[in-house]
């Protein structure tokens, strides 16, 4: 059944992926219900998939590699929800579609799903530290979208290559605005997970605290030279996706430090 949940949901992701190209050559890119509804269906039914295992785990299903990504994608539509319309970023779904897509497709491709599992204390400060770990990957997610968004839009605009995609996308401004209020909200849920998971007391691997620290300080720094005016725009958009490239390729680490040995 969750498997074919998941495959549902790439589906849905899959048709949206398809009907922006097809904007694309048609030279008309606008987001439209389609691609709203594509993501309402994906992320129904990666509700479904982790509350069935969710109950089978009897604990949040992040115990796994397989799991973390499943909820990092879920996360991800979650946050653009709550943020795509509130900064006027509808189009913002058309660009994480992809994403998320591409996300499922590794989860199902490779076997993650047997990888060891971390088997979390059954403690609801540790599973709330975990899991809104993973939310705050989301929004810095959606800030690395919205910043190749940004990225994307300051090329046409230099070179002076406008198309269709060009006077579809929001205002350069509110890209830049919107890639640096995701990343505070990416920072906030991270240093409240932080927060949880010292209060907790769980015993954490030394080299797993200083990676999500060096995240934690990354963005940190990216916010603290966005308020004092020395980082522009440009600069933070091309730092914000660099930054959850690093956060993509030190996932698996962190999860297998993770494991209890």
């Amino acid at each position: 059944m969750e498997k074919l949940l998941l495959i549902g949901a790439t589906l849905c992701l899959l048709c949206s992926f398809g009907y922006t190209l097809s904007r694309l050559r048609a030279r008309s890119v606008q987001p439209g219900k389609f691609n709203l509804t594509a993501l309402i269906g994906a992320f129904a039914f990666l509700s479904v998939n982790l509350w069935l295992r969710g109950q089978q785990q009897r604990s949040c299903p992040i115990n796994s590699l397989f799991d973390v990504i499943i909820f990092l994608s879920w996360g991800i539509i979650l946050i653009y929800f709550i943020v795509g319309s509130g900064y006027r970023l509808s189009l913002l779904g058309a660009f994480t579609s992809p994403l998320v897509l591409t996300l499922l497709v590794i989860a199902q491709i490779f076997p993650l799903a047997h990888d060891a599992a971390v088997h979390l204390p059954r403690s609801p400060w540790v599973e709330f530290h975990a899991s809104l770990s993973i939310i705050s990957y989301s929004a810095f997610a959606l800030a690395g979208v919205a910043g190749a968004m940004y990225l994307l839009q300051d090329r046409q605009l230099k070179t002076r290559k406008g198309g269709a995609l060009l006077y579809s996308l929001p205002p350069i401004t509110d890209l830049g605005v919107a890639n640096t209020r995701l990343i505070w909200l990416g920072l906030i849920l991270l240093t409240i997970s932080f927060a949880a998971g010292f209060v907790s007391g769980m015993k954490i691997h030394t080299l797993k605290f200083y990676t999500s620290a060096a995240i934690w300080t990354a963005y940190s720094a990216l916010i603290f030279l966005r308020q004092i005016h020395t980082l522009a725009p440009r600069r933070t958009a091309i730092l914000s996706l660099a930054a959850f490239t690093f956060i993509l390729v030190t996932l698996p680490v962190i999860q297998h430090l993770s494991i209890p040995k």
